[in-house]
């Protein structure tokens, strides 16, 4: 573990592993930490970066706003990965670790070997819905500075989107909400306002350009969201859509078992030095 100093911030970073680079984003009120069981089964096959985005965990948290902006984050990450001596890698993000994924393929498509969207957006079309979304996600952010973290987590945890984790085993509820707990209201709030989805370019006409590989995870619970990614596999010339039975929006959370299937088949598809022909990697797989 260690801070990387990238255009005068700092990010918390986890390298673990040896072979070609998977860097690991998490979701918004997550840390690198939320992906540990993930990359311990990943390891022995791939060097795992996880990192701390702005606003979260160890990294820094800038009080302008717009330093949260998705298009910084992927300059950032891109100038992580140069400090770690890393010019190809494959990128796997969660939620709002998605969007900043999607706008890091999009900013440097020939730097990504791989791409794993797991319950991700690239965007909102309509620039009214934007201006909402914006509006609210400013209101949650006033919310949080002037309620504090605890009642925000009591908040968010209680959300519609995450009805399904409330069957998971207590010890795993209670490690969400220790890392939800350890977050900076002040980060989360600026993370809100300067990343928000109401912040974020749409980015689905772009999407038929990039030629990389590209596998779309959602649950097959979480409505919204599984098709957002039937339509976005959709739209890459390489996409291939994988929807988990049983999960709702956190999938490595709730079938982590399934996720982990999914994944590897990709990988070891798109980043072993004799891939197999597209497609042969996924049979048998969780999708």
């Amino acid at each position: 573990m260690s801070l990387v100093k990238v255009n005068g911030v700092e990010f918390h970073v986890i390298d673990e592993g040896e072979g070609i680079p998977l860097l690991m984003l998490h979701g918004f009120t997550g840390t690198a930490a939320g992906w540990s069981a993930i990359a311990k089964e990943l390891v022995s096959r791939w060097r795992v970066v996880r990192v701390d985005l702005l606003g979260h965990g160890l990294s820094s948290r800038p009080d302008d706003p717009r330093r949260y902006a998705l298009e910084l984050a992927a300059s950032d990450l891109l100038g992580l990965m140069d400090a770690l001596g890393i010019e190809e890698f494959a990128v796997a993000g969660y939620s709002f670790g998605g969007r900043v994924a999607l706008h890091l393929a999009v900013r440097a498509p020939e730097r990504i070997k791989a791409l794993i969207l797991e319950s991700a957006s690239y965007g909102i079309a309509d620039p009214s819905e934007r201006a909402a979304r914006r509006a609210r996600d400013e209101a949650l952010a006033r919310e949080l500075e002037e309620q504090g973290i605890e009642a925000f987590v009591r908040y968010w945890e209680n959300l519609p989107l995450f009805e399904t984790q409330r069957r998971l085993p207590e010890e795993v509820r209670e490690a969400v909400r220790r890392e939800r707990l350890g977050q900076s209201p002040a980060g989360l709030a600026n993370s809100l306002r300067g990343a928000g989805a109401g912040t974020q370019e749409f980015l689905a006409p772009k999407l038929s350009g990039l030629s990389l590989p590209a596998l779309v995870i959602a649950g097959s619970l979480d409505a919204k969201y599984a098709a957002v990614a039937r339509e976005m596999a959709n739209l890459f010339p390489r996409g291939r859509l994988c929807i988990v039975e049983g999960a709702g929006h956190n999938v490595h959370l709730e079938r982590p078992a399934q996720y982990l299937e999914a994944v590897a088949a990709f990988l070891t598809e798109h980043l072993s030095s004799q891939a197999t022909p597209a497609g042969d990697a996924a049979s048998g797989s969780a999708c």
